[in-house]
């Protein structure tokens, strides 16, 4: 029973991501019919011309619309699938990476990419430098949080809060020696945005997005070892600093290139695995993959609503985001304040 509910939870998630998806394309302050928008992504990938839209029709679906349907699938599911991991290594639903700072150190790296080095070198510095920033912050965060009784839930909050106004106190001041085009860049990207989308960014994301999802899928049982507790994991032969170790290089990875694509996007490492967790139970072996559907479902819907509640302007969508996400982390406290209180 419990596993036909999991496959019908995929298979609703596909449903909402294929819906969504056909939304996104016809999504926009141009009108363009949903069947000619298909066949402009057919003609895509086929080399034919099968719609009957002008050139600058066209363009605007296959070239806009398109790779921004594509990377927010891709960047929700890498978000989603990276948060769920989190929560398994440090075992509570708190430890988001936005939450504990891991986000707000990639977006340091970021930052400092965007402004030291040169345009033409983005692509390649940003992510790189996205990358360390959430790597040293992971490892910090997890250096300060760890004991010998565990992980500690108010450590992790508080190195998270404290590394937040910290790398905020730094993109401010590198917001202020920038010039023009990098505090315009700066701006956009603080406020979490799709709108930069293109195929470039799609390849690298998704590729990234599916080794991730193949690796963790790998350690799900390790992960599943875990939430009974170190030592038992350890008695179950899980080799525990190595898989932690590991999980944390590959969440550092995956959070340094979202970030270095769209920006500062929250809470939806926090939201979607928590859902899931709590209707269809903590096995990581189903958690990761519907995770990764539920989150790419979710971003991009919440990508479509941005681009619409403005309309012809477009609303940053990690503001919308964190809209959502801000306060369901408020109930998560709550939640859990009752639960300390009845232990």
């Amino acid at each position: 029973m419990i596993q036909n509910k999991k496959i019908l939870a995929g298979l609703l998630a596909c449903l909402v991501i294929i819906i969504a998806s056909i939304s996104s394309l016809i999504s926009g302050p141009m009108a363009i019919p949903a069947v000619q928008s298909l066949l402009a992504v057919l003609d895509l990938i086929s080399g034919g011309q099968l719609n009957s839209l002008n050139a600058h029709q066209t363009i605007v679906v296959q070239e806009l619309r398109l790779p921004r349907t594509l990377l927010a699938l891709f960047l929700g599911a890498l978000l989603a699938v990276c948060g769920a991991v989190t929560q398994g290594v440090f075992r509570n639903p708190l430890a988001d990476p936005g939450v504990i700072g891991v986000s707000s150190g990639a977006g340091l790296g970021a930052a400092l990419a965007i402004v030291v080095f040169p345009t033409s070198l983005a692509f390649i510095s940003t992510p790189l430098a996205a990358f360390v920033g959430g790597l040293l912050t992971t490892l910090l965060v997890y250096r300060l949080a760890q004991s010998s009784e565990g992980t500690s839930v108010l450590i992790l909050l508080l190195a998270g809060i404290a590394i937040s106004a910290f790398t905020g106190a730094v993109v401010g001041f590198l917001s202020f020696i920038a010039n023009d085009q990098a505090l315009r860049d700066l701006t956009l990207w603080g406020m979490g945005s799709l709108s930069g989308a293109n195929f470039r960014h799609v390849a690298l994301t998704g590729i990234s997005c599916i080794i991730l999802l193949f690796f963790y899928m790998k350690h799900a049982s390790a992960l599943n070892a875990l939430l009974l507790g170190e030592a038992e994991a350890h008695h179950l032969g899980i080799d525990v600093e190595r898989v932690k170790l590991r999980l944390i290089l590959l969440t550092a990875a995956g959070i340094g290139i979202a970030v270095s694509m769209a920006g500062m996007i929250g809470f939806i490492g926090l939201v979607v695995p928590h859902l899931i967790r709590l209707t269809l139970g903590p096995d990581h072996r189903y958690l990761l993959p519907l995770s990764a559907l539920t989150g790419a479902a979710l971003l991009l819907i919440a990508d479509i609503v941005a681009r619409q509640v403005l309309a012809p302007a477009e609303l940053p969508v990690g503001l919308l985001t964190a809209l959502i996400g801000a306060p369901f982390f408020a109930a998560l406290l709550l939640q859990q304040r009752r639960r300390l209180s009845l232990i």
